[in-house]
């Protein structure tokens, strides 16, 4: 499965809104350089397909990359049928895909004001395996298991 890499998003600190930026550095054990998740932790960056965020559009929302609070903003790839441990070659970086979704916290703006939110079913977690960047544009795509070997 292959899509390309349409936004890169971070917040400074937790609590705020993510922005995009150019580019972003991950390293192995840390996460995203400069993003207030970042961290020797499960979910290290957030991954979220566009097609998710255009049905939320679909209800009136005016959303840009971030408002899901989305590291990576992807296109053309259905990140919700990806199982926990698929391998996913991302710019120069490879990620491992650790879990599927998230509770939507209670005070969600975006489950406020449309009753719903994709992060609790379409968002994707992954921690950092090779150290790379990814930047907008670039390809992301799964790797199959005998491809690794």
């Amino acid at each position: 499965m292959q899509g390309k890499v349409l936004a890169c998003c971070i917040s400074e600190r937790k609590g705020t809104r993510k922005h995009a930026v150019d580019k972003i550095e991950l390293r192995v054990g840390a996460g995203i350089q400069g993003d207030a998740h970042a961290g020797n932790w499960h979910r290290q960056l957030s991954l979220l397909g566009n097609e998710s965020v255009d049905r939320m559009r679909a209800k009136g929302l005016s959303l840009k990359p971030g408002d899901f609070a989305e590291n990576v903003l992807t296109q053309g790839m259905d990140l919700r049928t990806l199982p926990v441990g698929t391998v996913i070659d991302a710019g120069s970086a490879r990620l491992v895909v650790t879990q599927i979704g998230k509770t939507c916290h209670n005070d969600c703006e975006i489950r406020r004001l449309t009753g719903m939110c994709v992060m609790p079913t379409d968002g994707i977690f992954a921690v950092v395996v090779h150290d790379g960047t990814i930047r907008p544009g670039d390809a992301i795509m799964t790797r199959s298991q005998e491809e690794l070997v």
